[in-house]
Parts: C-alpha cells; sequence; structure tokens
C-alpha cells in the first residue's frame, strides 16, 4: 500500500481541489504536517485547514479495518487535543474488496461518526477539471468506459511540461495498479504524441513495456520518496522547534540528508529527547 498510499496523498496535497472538495465539502487552504503527541505515534494521512479556519482530516484505507472506528475516534481526540477543535473527518477507502467498515462506535450515552466514502461511488466525469491532480485520481472513481476515461487524462498529461508529465504519469501508473488498469494505461500512452525520451527515460520506459513487472516501482518510487521525505522533515523541523527552539543550521543540514525513515524514527524520539545533541548523537 505504500507507494498507493504516496501517490495520493501527494495528489490529494496537490493539484486535486475538485476531488478534495468532493471528500470535504471545502477546498483546503493549507496543510498542517502535524503529528499526534501520544504512545501510539498517530500519525494522520492528511490534516488540513480550511479557508474559513475549520479542520479537515482525510484517512486513506485500502483494505477494510475493523478498529477503523477506535483509530479515527483517537485521531479525533488527538486534533482537538493540538488544535483545540474537532476536525470533520473522512476515510476514502481506495481498495479492490468490497467495503466493509464501520464509520461509527456507538455505546450508551457515547455516539462519535464519520464520513466513510468508497472512491467507486464518486463519479469519474465529475472530477475530471483543469487540474492534472483530479484527473489521475478519476481513474479509481466510478467510470462508464474506463478505456476512454484513461485516454482522456493521458491526453490531458501529454499537454504538460516534460517534468509535471513524468510525475503525472508515474503517479497514473501507480493507482492504475489498484483497479488493474495498467495495461491499458500503457496502451494508450503510446498512442499518445509524448516525446520519445519519455518512452526511453530509465524510470517510465520499462514500466511502459513491463507494467507487471515488480521491480518497475522501485524507479518510480524513488521521487515520490523524496516527497515522503520532504513531509517528515517537515513535521521533525516543528517538533525540534517547538520541543528545544530554533533549529541551528548544522542540525538543519544534517536532518535533510536522512532518509524519511530515520527521520520517522527521530520523531519518535523527540518527546524523550533531553536536548537537541542528545537526540541528533
Amino acid at each position: 500500500m505504500q507507494e498507493y498510499d504516496i501517490a495520493l496523498k501527494l495528489l490529494l496535497r496537490g493539484s486535486a481541489v475538485v476531488a478534495m472538495r468532493e471528500l470535504t465539502g471545502a477546498p483546503v487552504a493549507r496543510w498542517l504536517d502535524v503529528e499526534l503527541p501520544k504512545v501510539q505515534n498517530l500519525r494522520l494521512d492528511l490534516l488540513g485547514e480550511t479557508a474559513d479556519g475549520g479542520l479537515v482530516h482525510v484517512e486513506l484505507q485500502s483494505g477494510n479495518d475493523a478498529a477503523m472506528p477506535l483509530r479515527m475516534a483517537e485521531y479525533c481526540l488527538g486534533v482537538f487535543r493540538l488544535f483545540g477543535q474537532f476536525p470533520r473527518q473522512v476515510v476514502l477507502y481506495v481498495g479492490e474488496p468490497q467495503l466493509q467498515m464501520e464509520n461509527k462506535l456507538r455505546g450508551a450515552d457515547v455516539l462519535f461518526q464519520y464520513r466513510m466514502i468508497d472512491i467507486r461511488t464518486l463519479e469519474g466525469d465529475r472530477l475530471e477539471s483543469a487540474e492534472v491532480g483530479d484527473n489521475v485520481i478519476a481513474i479509481l472513481a466510478r467510470l462508464r468506459d474506463h478505456e476512454d476515461a484513461v485516454r482522456r487524462i493521458v491526453e490531458r498529461i501529454a499537454g504538460l511540461a516534460a517534468a509535471e508529465r513524468e510525475v503525472a504519469l508515474s503517479q497514473l501508473m501507480i493507482l492504475a495498479g489498484l483497479r488493474h488498469l495498467s495495461k491499458t494505461v500503457e496502451r494508450e500512452i503510446r498512442k499518445m504524441p509524448i516525446d520519445v525520451d519519455i518512452r526511453e527515460h530509465e524510470v517510465l520506459g520499462p514500466m511502459f513495456i513491463e507494467a507487471e513487472q515488480k521491480g518497475r516501482e522501485e524507479g518510480l518510487q524513488e521521487g515520490l520518496q523524496e516527497g515522503l521525505q520532504a513531509g517528515e522533515l517537515n513535521i521533525l523541523r516543528r517538533q525540534i522547534e517547538k520541543r528545544f527552539g530554533a533549529l541551528p543550521s548544522w542540525a538543519g543540514e544534517k536532518l535533510a540528508k536522512m532518509p524519511a525513515s530515520e527521520l520517522e524514527d527521530l520523531s519518535e524520539r523527540v518527546l524523550d529527547a533531553k536536548s537537541l545533541d542528545e537526540l541528533l548523537t
């Protein structure tokens, strides 16, 4: 799930404006990178602030999890502790098996509830917009004609600048795997007037030739991991500055060279470290 999770986070935080409005009912003005201060080290998928100051929390899920209501309740209370307000919560289900999770916790005097959306219930045509992120995510939604939809999505991507086009094609190929549409995407890409250097690209080229080959995601995920590393770094810097004050240049340089996995480990240790030197040595 990690490669799908990364791709969806980057899309929803990026240009998928229509998709976010469909999910939360309001556009997100800015994203908040937070890690909830709790023993379980709760980490939200997406937390954003709307223009009117409200909070929206979107959790991505590719499989049925019986503990989902409890997880969402813990997330909700954790956000309330940090910001003093409850977020509007959505679980976005993108998995292939039928959605079977509950969206509430109910007790004698307790009712906790959130929105549960199977992305296949969203109209794919409604998500198609001028923004490439919405078009890429549309491949997971309900489509009347999958091949025609893929063709339109690839046509829009083909008109992008080279660097942006490579990223969009990478994300499209990853999400297509969730719907067994990799071969369809590959065929449409070969028909499009895309520069030869894209077809021969050391990462994308082999992926087009053999979409089912396991190794195709290794090079592709490298670029997506950079986005994850940047998010982890941003979270950790904020935690350190809140705990120890302004981050010195030497510490910033050291953190910038660390992979996302090491940054995540430091995010867990920062709450117990007595000093910045202890944390980074």
